[in-house]
């Protein structure tokens, strides 16, 4: 089940791709999931027994140790939950099969805090109640999942009407139809198909055989536009009395915990007022405040060849020593970081950080990534940038991994938040002074790219073409055009670059360095004071990176 699973989301993960509203190439639904679920495969081939039992529990680690993306780890959580339930199962009947299903069901739906409906969590919380209405009625393993398929598929449709922004880019949950092809190749394979293609095609509102159609995303909609998340610490903390202050001042709230740590989740349009509420109980952690935009995973440039893939995705570690030696004893502290170019490493290797995770974009880092180069520092305290909104959740997990670390997540956005935070790290600190120093120096700079549309949309007022250049200022559009000198101007201005001291700028690898160059030289002639410093970042995709701060 778990092979054919897989092959079918493999052989339709571009076209659950391009389910994403956003036009520039990013991190993406179907190739998280793809390789999320490839991850859970290859530790489930490793088992040398044959009760479900054993293979779930690969499965479970697997996926884990290999969610990419907020749609894999989910994807992670709901595999983690069926795991559970076949715990000390040889064989599984279809009862257990929808009992697994439906504690899937439940481990996801925590994970995620409180979730907006129309997602991923709403198929596969169909599919569960499918299945458990079949098995009741005493059908077989194949008939109960064949029921379950049928119910995620008529979910999938409605989910338009369940959230705005599928409505407006005329498209189906991403997720969900993700999750329902990986069923679907299970039904295929209890059915003992051999599969070359999956049991059915993406389902598109209308005919089920059409192919994905590029869609749009108007912020207006979004009454909370702010995803709001993050940890406080303190001492005899009441869950459920923060959740009922915190009830009504936004949605997708979730308040959980501890009487010593409790998360908050919430949509807000103002964050700094729920801020403000929480720090009277403690001091806060994690705090991660984003406009729910860089949620939604864009439709990615394609990978060239898995020859690519898999380099990625490689740890790239500083220069070593030829050989460890005693004196490399265990230090205080140790950073991760991921980048997406060699230049851009470099960067961050001279500003402190001891191993860097390429990756980032269409090739998100998995968990296991981040764990292996957390495993090679001998340190402390760890300290992971994911420097990419769609790698912090893999970057989360990496706590449930290493236990016999300290291990802080200061949740990074971009790579020039990634160098803010090393500027405020002191490798001689106290770690949670340290992790709150890197976080403050989230707020302090400015982030910006130039990239291309990867299709045609419209955004906002903006009609975008395939091939146009774009210009994204904190990860939204704000500029689109034909000329890449002139985009990155307008992107900069954007940016109010002349009201501030210092512009960062990595050029990629595409751009020549006279080029760059020109760009520099427009900079310190508008405003001779100002300071540019200027790096070959050599990253794929994006033209230009900026920094201003």
């Amino acid at each position: 089940m778990m092979r054919a699973g897989a092959k079918a989301l493999e052989l339709k993960k571009q076209k659950v791709d391009a389910l994403n509203v956003f036009p520039v190439p990013d991190g993406d639904t179907g190739t998280n999931m793809n390789l999320t679920i490839q991850s859970a495969v290859k530790d489930a081939e490793k088992t040398s027994g044959d009760s479900v039992a054993e293979v779930a529990a690969a499965i479970s680690m697997g996926s884990l140790m290999g969610a990419r993306g907020n749609s894999g780890v989910i994807l992670s959580q709901l595999l983690r939950g069926i795991a559970k339930s076949l715990e000390g199962l040889n064989t599984v009947s279809a009862q257990q099969m929808a009992q697994a299903l439906q504690l899937g069901v439940d481990t996801a739906y925590k994970a995620v805090m409180k979730p907006v409906e129309g997602t991923i969590l709403t198929i596969s919380r169909e599919i569960a109640k499918g299945a458990l209405a079949r098995a009741k009625q005493g059908g077989t393993p194949l008939e109960t999942l064949v029921e379950a398929y049928q119910k995620g598929q008529q979910a999938l449709l409605k989910t338009p009407e369940m959230l705005p922004i599928l409505k407006q880019a005329g498209v189906v949950d991403a997720g969900g139809q993700g999750f329902l092809i990986i069923i679907g190749g299970w039904v295929s394979a209890l059915e003992g198909h051999v599969l070359e293609e999956p049991l059915s095609p993406p389902v598109q509102r209308g005919e089920l055989d059409k192919e994905a159609q590029p869609g749009f995303l108007v912020v207006e909609n979004l009454e909370y536009p702010y995803c709001t998340e993050f940890l406080v610490k303190g001492k005899n903390l009441n869950a459920d009395q923060i959740r009922q202050d915190l009830n009504g001042k936004g949605d997708s709230l979730l308040v959980v915990g501890t009487d010593e740590v409790v998360k908050i989740h919430i949509h807000v349009k103002n964050p700094g007022k729920i801020l403000d509420y929480a720090i009277q109980f403690g001091s806060l952690h994690e705090v991660g405040i984003h406009n729910m935009l860089s949620q939604n995973e864009a439709m990615a440039h394609a990978l060239k060849n898995k020859e690519k893939e898999e380099q990625g995705v490689n740890s790239v570690p500083l220069e070593q020593n030829e050989q460890n030696t005693e004196a490399e004893m265990l230090k205080e502290h140790g950073v991760v970081a991921a980048a997406m170019g060699q230049g851009i490493a470099e960067v961050l290797k001279s500003l402190g950080v001891d191993e860097v995770v390429f990756g980032g974009q269409t090739m998100n880092p998995s968990t296991e990534d981040l764990a292996e180069a957390v495993r090679r520092i001998p340190a402390k305290n760890i300290y992971i940038l994911p420097n990419n909104g769609n790698i912090i959740m893999a970057a989360r997990q990496v706590k449930d991994v290493i236990t016999d670390k300290n291990i802080f997540i200061i949740p990074t956005k971009s790579i020039p938040q990634g160098i803010s935070a090393l500027v405020n790290y002191d490798p001689e600190g106290d770690p949670e002074e340290n992790a709150q120093n890197m976080e403050k120096g989230l707020t302090q700079i400015k982030s910006g790219e130039v990239t291309y549309a990867v299709r045609d949309s419209q955004f906002g007022d903006l009609d975008i073409k395939s091939g146009d250049i774009l210009g994204l200022v904190e990860n939204v559009i704000q500029i689109t055009g034909n000329e890449l000198l002139e985009v990155a101007q307008s992107t900069l201005e954007k940016m109010q670059w002349r009201d501030h001291d210092l512009v960062t700028i990595f050029y990629g690898e595409d751009i020549p360095e006279e080029e760059a160059q020109n760009l520099k030289d427009w900079l310190e002639k508008e405003v001779s004071s100002i300071e540019v410093e200027l790096y070959p970042g050599h990253q794929s995709l994006y033209y230009y990176i900026f920094g201003v701060e």
